[in-house]
């Protein structure tokens, strides 16, 4: 998809932002007790903190790990969509629980009961993620940014 450093900064940005407002979303609503349209305002206060962190993950490190773990499973001859696939089911494995880390380390006030919090964040967010990333962010932001930068 991003053939240049510029079109990775711009589609890291965009898949970073809807990832993670969704993920604060639903994390958000798990602990009032369900999902009310309030939800998607109050997301925007922990935004502010959690997009910059998975941007600066993603771009720095996750992406290049991810491409690495992911050419252990398939090779450059395979189909495209195999190795999109192999490489957001990387990056999802990675993210998913270092940004439950951060935030159970900032908004969960977790305590002596980090490790456990953490891991139950981390438990609950891995399978939305996964769907959510694989089956509608992915191919959403990989649409938007194909009409954005169209390969000639």
């Amino acid at each position: 998809m991003p053939k240049t450093k510029f079109q990775n900064v711009i589609f890291t940005l965009m898949m970073a932002f809807l990832m993670v407002y969704a993920m604060i979303c639903y994390n958000i609503s798990l602990n009032i007790g369900g999902m009310t349209n309030q939800v998607f305002l109050m997301a925007f206060h922990e935004m502010v903190i959690m997009w910059p962190a998975a941007f600066i993950l993603e771009f720095f490190i996750v992406d290049n790990l991810a491409h690495k773990l992911a050419f252990r499973i398939v090779t450059p001859k395979d189909r495209p969509f195999a190795i999109t696939v192999a490489i957001s089911v990387m990056i999802i494995a990675i993210m998913c629980p270092v940004m439950s880390f951060i935030a159970t380390l900032l908004f969960k006030n977790a305590g002596k009961e980090f490790v456990a919090v953490w891991f139950q964040t981390t438990f609950l967010n891995f399978p939305v993620a996964f769907f959510w990333q694989l089956i509608y962010c992915g191919p959403l932001i990989r649409f938007l940014f194909g009409k954005i930068f169209p390969e000639k």
